[in-house]
């Protein structure tokens, strides 16, 4: 139930939030992470650039899923709406938007 309630939060906060930011996105169907297409080829480049801005996302390639980052939301749903503005300056970096 709480993990639920986090996903439907999530795809509402983060999923739609990221792709009106101009990510690409994989809505999750029932993991607690979510799936973020890399906007460059390197998805470790974007991991890192990620960091300048204190997002964590993990590179797929780890998990056979080169091309994109992994986000995870386990965390507090005020951790998942308050990293928005760091992901729309991610996105001006990249000019996403």
């Amino acid at each position: 139930e709480p993990y639920r309630r986090q996903r439907q939060m999530c795809i509402r906060d983060r999923y739609d939030g990221l792709t009106e930011l101009g990510f690409t996105c994989i809505k999750p169907e029932g993991a607690f992470y979510l799936w973020v297409k890399s906007p460059v080829d390197n998805e470790e480049e974007f991991v890192e650039e990620g960091k300048k801005l204190h997002l964590l996302m993990v590179k797929g390639s780890a998990f056979g899923c080169g091309g994109f980052v992994r986000l995870a939301y386990c965390v507090s749903h005020e951790t998942v709406k308050n990293s928005l503005p760091a992901f729309e300056k991610l996105a001006q970096v990249y000019g996403l938007k």
